[in-house]
């Protein structure tokens, strides 16, 4: 039996230049960050004394005989992929899925991870990020930017770069001490509602000849961010350019905000916060804000319609918390 632990991530900067489609021609960049909210995954073969092959549990409970009748995409052509068959997969997770976090990136990255430590194999981070890459995005056939797998594998505080070659992900080198300020500084805030992110990614896809200079912006405010970051500047500075990119990127599609969205960001900047964004695709899920710490009590008061989920950084990314060998025989395989 194996358990993974794999994070959720938010991303602060430059979400869309990480669509193939823009980055292999015009390059892309993100900053983003994992924190210790977590999936677990837990994969084990399954006993042949059951009349079913599979058992996958999530928010359903699906038993089947055959691979090709399991209904989660990701679960089912993960398996396809790596040669997978009889297994019990149990998935849990400390926040809902569809929330703009990565949630089921991380799902993937931990599925894949479990599967390569159930064959006895060892994959490095870049591999379950490119694997993961391939399974939503290519197999799944899943709209959307590729980012989320990276940032989950790999865990920590980065700038991930992007072009034709593929991807580099480089730590942003900050002192503890200012890293725990950005982060005590950065308020998370559940909206109540979620949405399927690959149906926004569908039509944020459809619009990138249409968004190049926007894109070409969003690009220019991570090499802004960085430079936040990495200097002796003002970390409300930080905060200012989360609003500025989040004025643009609602701009790329109608679907990326609406009237509730934008009236609950509205009363946290005149509670006091310096600037903020939703996070993921758009549409439902978290908004993050940048708050300075004498101002974070008047934001709750204003978002009392939200719950608000303190976090704290982590860097550990995709790992494997239990593992223990299991003899099988795949010759012998019902499915």
């Amino acid at each position: 039996m194996i358990i993974t632990q794999t994070p959720f991530r938010m991303s602060f900067f430059g979400g869309g230049t990480d669509f193939p489609d823009y980055y292999k021609e015009h390059g892309g960049s993100v900053i983003s960050t994992t924190f210790d909210k977590y999936c677990m995954v837990t994969v084990g073969h399954l006993p042949r004394i059951f009349d079913y092959s599979d058992q996958v549990t999530y928010s359903k409970v699906e038993r089947v005989e055959k691979i090709e009748d399991i209904q989660h995409p990701a679960v089912r052509n993960a398996m396809k992929y790596l040669d997978m068959h009889e297994l019990r997969i149990d998935y849990v997770a400390d926040l809902p899925a569809r929330t703009g976090l990565g949630t089921s990136s991380s799902f993937a990255v931990g599925l894949l991870n479990a599967f390569y430590c159930l064959e006895g194999k060892y994959a490095d981070k870049k591999q379950l990020a490119e694997d993961a890459i391939h399974v939503e995005r290519v197999m799944c056939d899943e709209a959307g930017g590729v980012q989320d797998q990276i940032a989950v594998a790999y865990g920590g505080l980065n700038r991930i770069d992007f072009d034709s070659e593929g991807f580099r992900v480089n730590p942003i080198i900050i002192s503890d001490s200012r890293k725990k300020e950005l982060n005590d500084n950065l308020m998370l805030f559940f909206t109540g509602f979620s949405r399927f992110s690959a149906d926004i990614a569908v039509n944020q896809n459809k619009c990138i000849n249409n968004k190049l200079t926007e894109l070409r912006y969003m690009k220019a405010i991570v090499d802004e961010a960085y430079s936040v970051l990495t200097s002796n500047a003002n970390l409300s500075e930080f905060g200012k350019l989360l609003d500025e990119t989040w004025k643009v990127k609602r701009g790329l599609t109608t679907q990326i905000s609406n009237d509730t969205i934008d009236g609950l960001y509205q009363k946290a900047i005149e509670a006091g916060a310096t600037g903020g964004k939703l996070l993921g695709a758009g549409g439902g899920g978290f908004l993050l804000f940048y708050v300075d710490k004498d101002k974070q009590d008047s934001v709750k008061e204003a978002l009392t319609d939200c719950v608000y989920a303190p976090f704290e950084f982590e860097s550990g990314g995709a790992r494997v918390l239990y593992y223990k060998s299991e003899e099988y025989d795949k010759a012998l395989a019902k499915d």
